[in-house]
């Protein structure tokens, strides 16, 4: 009997470790995007080798489907994949930055909110590119502004018991009133408000859909979060030359089954991408929209697929929207998987990011032919053949399984417990050496301008968002975290984790990394500024990095600082100061990093704001820098901030009246033209659901679901307020 239990256990404790290691080592679907016909099939290898591929392929190869059964056999190949994951796409990265300050001063307040005319210094949203526009709930052309907030809600009638009734709102008005009960209706609009000069604040007009926006000249692109008909979701192009009575243009309709993903504005060219669950009987065709009216029709023949199988279970159309007209002007079509990846677009290239993971047989396998004297020949000869088989992933395991489980009842209980021990030293040894071999981020880089695949590469680990990819003169710079996600045997490998700056040429090539930075710990936030590189990574304590990146053949790590808490947010202040948002404890924390001396950073100031929670954090579009007047702003759950980061001195012995730390760096590396860095409160906003903050000249606008107030930035008193119930 007591035989009998350690027997059971000692089968528990390796299946769930295998287990463990089906779910880590799965396939990631493989994100891949083509321009059609005009492409090679055949790219360069970004992945090992895989066995059972005809000769010269490899397993991020890419060919389009030939027919609508060509795509029914790739799915039931696929499926005997066993994932858990995938590689869709969730962002689509891109850059902007707030124009150049002016030299524009106002009188005072009232001199100022009377004045009409162009103004000279509009902000714009802020975003990752310079130049290449990112949807978000505020635009502003410096006249007007157009807002989505909030969905407001009518409680009409409807029919009780039938909420899909199929009869109108207006229909069900008109049922007598025992046989309707209240229901929310949602009310969509767009706010489009006077806002300059600041006297002249008011309502100008509205447009009855709400959504992300993009302002392209006289066109406002309203993304609908939702529609209402059960039709599909819609993208509508509104003339706004004359604000008072916005004319739609065109209309995009969604089918039902297509969703957008994301979608960015670059040289008066929108670039969109949708995505369509996989129906399983009929794959292709595709008819993911219309535009006015016009079916937009995907072949067979136009989707791209990797060669080798992988678990998908979307298609993603990638295309060329016309903001004026509505038209699709180029498309690319390839099949993924609805999980997480990341899209970064510079000003030249599409740089899409896919991951994948070794199969369980394929690692367990090689453990198997590094350590073949803990295991029986026949043993190791089986599990080694299996990486041949044309069979699922889970049968694969399954038969691991049992291959262990006879060798287990072969041992005798000394036996079992010497093989455990050394199986878990070995397994942690292993782990640590193929790190970076068992999960991969695949890159494929598409060229604007010919809208095509110009080159393919892969770094080690995952990405934790956009600003993880920079380009820089050619170079792709790359943040990723290594390990961390999931335990193998007996909990190896949990918070084994490293992080990696990787370079890659315009190849994208691998010439040069930094390796093993936080130790144990995970990216939070990244910044590329130029030949800098800075990276923050946490698990207890916030390590903020600063990474030499002037040779990309040998980049360097300068320096580091340890300090409580993380940020999850980084924005240049100027060249020498970084500003970092996220959390120390359950408040916001604002950090100000001097980075004059890339050897040696140094957090000058940090603020903790009486708030649990700001948009910032997961949201860069919500933050606002205005370098004129030397603040920023953040919403809360409260109101919203302005901060100061620089105090102006009129003499150095202002410097004895203002508590600083270090008294070293304050004296000899933040007086700069008479001014000393410190995060300074300059304004805080008492009001509802702030989400907003713009600047025209010199008033910032701060926009709530409630109401917009202005202040004036020369001395931070409110001028006018617009109520927006």
């Amino acid at each position: 009997m007591e035989k009998n239990i350690k027997d059971d256990k000692f089968n528990l404790k390796l299946k769930t470790a295998l287990l463990f290691l089906a779910v880590a080592f799965s396939l990631y679907f493989v994100v891949l995007l083509a321009k059609i016909n005009r492409i090679n099939p055949i790219l360069p290898v970004i992945a090992p080798y895989i066995p059972g591929l005809p000769s010269g392929q490899n397993a991020n190869d890419i060919k389009n489907f030939s027919s609508e059964q060509d795509f029914k056999d790739y799915l039931e190949a696929s499926s005997k994949l066993s994932s858990g994951y995938g590689g869709g796409i969730n962002t689509f990265s891109m850059m902007n930055r707030a124009l150049s300050p002016s030299a524009m001063m106002e009188k005072s307040a009232v001199d100022g909110i009377g004045g009409g005319g162009t103004p000279d210094r509009i902000s714009e949203t802020n975003v990752q590119v310079i130049g290449i526009d990112e949807p978000d709930i505020v635009k502003t052309d410096g006249k007007e502004i157009y807002f989505s907030g909030n969905q407001r809600y009518y409680y009409g009638p409807m029919m009780r018991g039938d909420v899909n009734s199929g009869i109108s709102w207006e229909e069900q008005k008109m049922i007598v009133p025992d046989a309707i009960r209240p229901y929310p209706i949602p009310q969509e609009k767009t706010d489009i408000i006077k806002a300059f000069p600041p006297a002249d604040l008011a309502l100008d007009g509205k447009i009855d859909k709400q959504g992300d926006l993009l302002l392209n000249n006289d066109v406002l692109v309203v993304f609908s979060n939702t529609n209402y008909s059960g039709s599909g979701q819609e993208i509508n192009g509104y003339d706004i030359s004359n604000p008072k009575s916005p004319v739609k243009r065109w209309t995009v309709k969604l089918d039902n089954n297509t969703s957008v993903v994301t979608s960015r504005l670059n040289n008066g060219k929108i670039y969109l991408i949708t995505r369509n669950n996989i129906n399983t009987p009929r794959p292709c065709p595709l008819m993911p929209l219309t535009v006015n009216g016009v079916e937009l029709n995907i072949r067979c023949a136009d989707i791209y697929h990797p060669v080798q199988p992988v678990p998908i279970d979307s298609t993603f159309i990638a295309m060329v929207l016309n903001p004026n007209t509505g038209k699709i002007e180029d498309t690319v079509s390839f099949v993924g998987s609805s999980g997480s990846s990341v899209v970064y677009v510079s000003k030249n290239a599409i740089y899409a990011t896919y991951t994948y993971n070794e199969s369980i047989a394929k690692f367990f396998s090689g453990f198997v032919k590094e350590n073949g004297d803990l295991f029986p020949s026949w043993l190791s000869e089986k599990v080694i053949k299996l990486e041949e088989y044309d069979i699922s992933e889970n049968s694969k395991l399954q038969e691991i399984l049992t291959l262990v489980e006879k060798y287990n009842n072969t041992l005798s209980d000394d036996e079992k417990l010497k093989a455990g021990n050394e199986m878990t030293n070995r397994m942690s040894d292993y782990y640590k050496a193929h790190n970076r071999d068992l999960e991969k981020t695949g890159i494929v880089k598409i060229d604007l301008n010919k809208f095509q695949i110009t080159a393919t590469g892969a770094v080690p680990g995952h990405l934790l968002n956009n600003f993880a990819m920079d380009e820089y003169k050619e170079n792709l710079r790359i943040a990723s975290t290594i390990g961390s996600r999931w335990g193998i045997f007996n909990g190896i490998g949990t918070g084994e984790s490293v992080n990696d700056v990787t370079i890659l040429d315009k190849n994208l090539d691998m010439i040069g990394s930094v390796r093993d930075l936080g130790k144990t710990e995970q990216i939070y936030s990244v910044r590329f500024i130029e030949d800098k590189g800075y990276v923050v990574t946490f698990r207890q304590t916030d390590p903020f990095y600063v990474l030499d990146l002037s040779n990309p053949k040998n980049p360097k790590l300068a320096g580091e600082l340890k300090i409580p808490g993380y940020s999850s947010y980084l924005h240049p202040l100027d060249a020498t100061h970084i500003l970092g948002v996220g959390m120390e404890g359950n408040k916001v924390k604002i950090s100000l990093f001097d980075v004059s001396d890339k050897n040696n950073p140094v957090e000058l100031d940090k603020y903790m704001l009486d708030e649990y929670w700001t948009e910032v954090s997961n949201n860069y579009h919500a933050f606002l820098l205005d370098t004129k007047h030397d603040i920023f702003f953040l919403p809360g759950s409260k109101g919203g901030y302005v901060f100061s980061y620089v105090k102006r001195l009129s003499s150095i012995n202002d410097l004895i009246t203002i508590p600083c730390s270090p008294e070293e760096v304050c004296t000899k590396r933040t007086i700069e033209k008479n001014s000393i860095y410190k995060l300074e409160l300059k304004k805080a906003v008492s009001q509802n659901s702030v989400k907003r903050a713009i600047y025209i000249n010199d008033y910032l606008y701060i926009i709530g679901d409630d109401k917009i107030t202005i202040l004036n930035e020369l001395d931070w008193q409110k001028v006018n307020e617009l109520s927006l119930q």
